[in-house]
């Protein structure tokens, strides 16, 4: 799923060990979710929003249309 996760976190000078911390997943779910290898659950989306203090519309693009809703 594209997203802007990699964009966000680099923005806010996190690595990628210390989002996945704030998150609860390692470094390598962070990674796989940067690298479009892995598509979220809808739970850890919205930990990522709130971290961010974003709507996950403006972090993840939506899959149905094609196109981001931010």
């Amino acid at each position: 799923m594209k997203n802007r996760l990699k964009v966000l976190r680099a923005e806010h000078n996190l690595t990628q060990d210390e989002l996945g911390k704030m998150l609860g997943v390692s470094r390598q779910a962070v990674n796989a979710l940067e690298t479009e290898k892995h598509s979220p659950s809808l739970d850890l989306a919205y930990r990522i929003s709130t971290v961010f203090k974003q709507p996950v519309e403006q972090i993840f693009q939506n899959p149905h249309t094609g196109e981001g809703e931010g």
